[in-house]
């Protein structure tokens, strides 16, 4: 092939190539690069074209329903500093074959293992490096990039990064970024296995895991240091691009959709002092509400009385008794679909005493107790209105399986989510949960995960089964 250098091109195209080159940020050479390569991708496209003329099935296959998520998708990645930076290269490409607009952000440390040059060969786009960068800040560059995308992808994810990010910090274009985005965010950790079992670590992911954070991987294998292996590896561009689909895909998943979800416990007072409760923070139910709600669905969340933020985008009903929630539920009908994660007290006292009942020497006062009503059945049991889909939780001890399957039945509902309680599982308040998934066609075990991760997966289940589909 015969050489091609800018001098030999005429003035005037020298001219159109210079402009051009200096709105993308990159050298004439870099611009002809860019230039001649899309032109050859595009040149190969329709000579297949002619090869194979396209003719789509009228029915996508499930892989390409997957991919049309990234379709058009505005993703920023930003590539921190680890030699799993090399893997970025390879997930930007795998997500431009899917459709995907990129952008990336590349961190000083990261710029220590790839360089602009071949992210923005990549990505045909100028890479992104200073937050002070007078070419972009002049309308405030940081912020335009932080809202004028879809998701935000961080591979790697540094030990550094996680702590910068958990402590909100804004010190350089990539913090100030995370920290200003109200889209999702997608993080692939990668780092030396020892770094990642460190405690500090651990609290930095609890955190960003509460902030609803999203994580992928990482995987066990070799490191890059002889001699080293663990948990660590930054999971693999197939891996990540499988989750950004899922959150994409998930971000329209019950639009139209409403879906009423219960949490927390019930009071049910003995006197103006004190009450029957069970032992529930909520955390589970406000998590599965919340992502309901980044579903796309509407959502109505009673509560029973928690310390707990109200999730935003959802309409919150606070009550205090089960006969409150019961009637709450009830208004709040017709629905989608129903989801009862509230650990409603099964009694209440027959009769409550206006004023405190006082300790008396000798003297034990006797309780009453009558059946608090069953709010899970009383749905799942509606001959009209009822939620296409009604899912119960058991919070068992023991035989935790058996009992999850026998209440399915009893209470007719579609699912049981089922969890070991006993002290210590370290479920009940925390922040981690191991649930069943208990339905006719048999039970599906989850691992341990944060209940975050619990409510988006169970979301997940519940979109396709409104959808009439299986995953």
């Amino acid at each position: 092939m015969a050489s091609l250098t800018v001098r030999q091109l005429d003035e005037k195209l020298k001219k159109l190539l210079r402009l051009r080159a200096a709105r993308h940020g990159r050298s004439m050479e870099d611009e002809v690069r860019v230039i001649l390569r899309q032109a050859a991708e595009e040149a190969g496209r329709e000579a297949l074209d002619l090869i194979n003329p396209p003719n789509p099935p009228a029915q996508p296959a499930p892989r390409q329903a997957r991919a049309d998520a990234v379709v058009q998708k505005r993703v920023v990645l930003i590539i921190g500093g680890g030699i799993a930076a090399y893997k970025s290269l390879d997930l930007i490409r795998r997500l431009q074959e899917r459709g995907a607009r990129m952008r990336c952000i590349l961190t000083a440390a990261g710029q220590q293992f790839v360089t602009p040059l071949a992210v923005g060969a990549l990505t045909g786009q100028r890479t992104f490096t200073d937050l002070f960068d007078p070419q972009s800040e002049f309308d405030v560059g940081h912020i335009r990039l932080a809202r004028d995308t879809d998701l935000l992808v961080v591979a790697p994810a540094t030990a550094d990064l996680l702590a910068k990010m958990a402590g909100g910090h804004a010190d350089d274009l990539a913090t100030a970024v995370l920290l200003a985005t109200d889209r999702p965010i997608l993080i692939a950790p990668a780092m030396n296995p020892r770094m990642w079992a460190a405690k500090a670590t651990t609290r930095n992911l609890a955190q960003l895991s509460a902030d609803g954070v999203r994580i992928v991987g990482p995987n066990a294998g070799e490191m890059a240091e002889h001699g080293e292996a663990g948990l660590g590896r930054m999971a693999e561009p197939l891996e990540i691009v499988a989750a950004v689909e899922g959150i994409l895909r998930r971000g329209a998943a019950l639009a139209g959709k409403r879906v009423i979800v219960t949490s927390g416990p019930t009071h049910e007072p003995i006197d103006p002092v004190r009450y029957i409760a069970n032992r529930s923070s909520g955390k589970q139910g406000h998590a599965i509400a919340a992502a309901a709600a980044a579903a796309g669905a509407d959502v109505v969340l009673v509560s029973g009385p928690v310390a707990l933020p109200d999730p935003r985008g959802v309409a919150v009903v606070k009550v205090e008794t089960a006969q409150q929630m019961a009637e709450a539920v009830a208004t709040a009908l017709p629905a989608d679909a129903a989801i009862f994660a509230a650990a409603v007290a099964d009694w209440r006292s027959d009769s409550t005493s206006a004023s405190k009942i006082k300790k008396q020497p000798g003297h034990t006062p006797t309780l009453t107790l009558t059946e608090n009503p069953d709010i899970l059945s009383a749905v799942a049991h509606r001959t009209s209105g009822r939620p296409r889909l009604v899912i119960g939780f058991a919070a068992e001890t023991d035989n935790v399986i058996a009992n999850a399957r026998a209440k399915r039945i009893k209470k007719g509902c579609d699912w049981i989510v089922a969890n070991d309680v006993s002290a210590e599982s370290g479920i009940m308040g925390g922040d981690m949960n191991t649930v069943h998934v208990v339905s006719a066609s048999g039970v599906e075990s989850w691992p341990p995960q944060g209940k975050d991760e619990v409510a988006r997966t169970l979301i997940d289940r519940v979109a396709a089964a409104l959808d009439g589909r299986k995953e």
